[in-house]
């Protein structure tokens, strides 16, 4: 293998290490759903984090939008966040997010997003999420 090769799998190394155990905590949770149904809009896969009200929006999401194939050839457009505000009371924690939206060919927007975890048997759980 060449330098430049043990270079790219060293760092390919460092970058999933990086993502560790993140989503069994409720910040790891909540970023980790964030992810798939943001910036990735996987909507099965964000359902995995999910109990509750939250799932009960992925599974419309999943059925308005059946039909409709997110792949490759799909323009997504680019979501960056970044964490506002963490709130704990009693077993459930709040994050608030700024979603910054990058549509191809148009200008950028925000929007504010509330996710709620709670603690559930197989670990944290999204309970409900709202973006204003």
């Amino acid at each position: 293998m060449t330098r430049r090769g043990l270079l790219c799998a060293a760092l390919l190394v460092a970058l999933v290490g990086c993502r560790g155990d993140g989503d069994t905590t409720p910040r790891g949770v909540a970023e980790t759903f964030l992810d798939w149904h943001y910036v990735e809009i996987d909507l099965p896969k964000s359902r995995e984090y999910t109990v509750g009200l939250a799932r009960s929006k992925v599974d419309d999401q999943i059925r308005l939008t059946s039909g409709h194939a997110i792949d490759a050839g799909t323009r997504k457009p680019r979501v960056y966040y970044k964490l506002l505000e963490q709130r704990e009371a009693k077993g459930r924690t709040a994050f608030l997010y700024r979603l910054t939206i990058r549509p191809e060919g148009t200008g950028e927007f925000s929007r504010k997003l509330l996710i709620r975890v709670r603690k559930e048997e197989p670990g944290w759980r999204v309970s409900n999420y709202m973006e204003y």
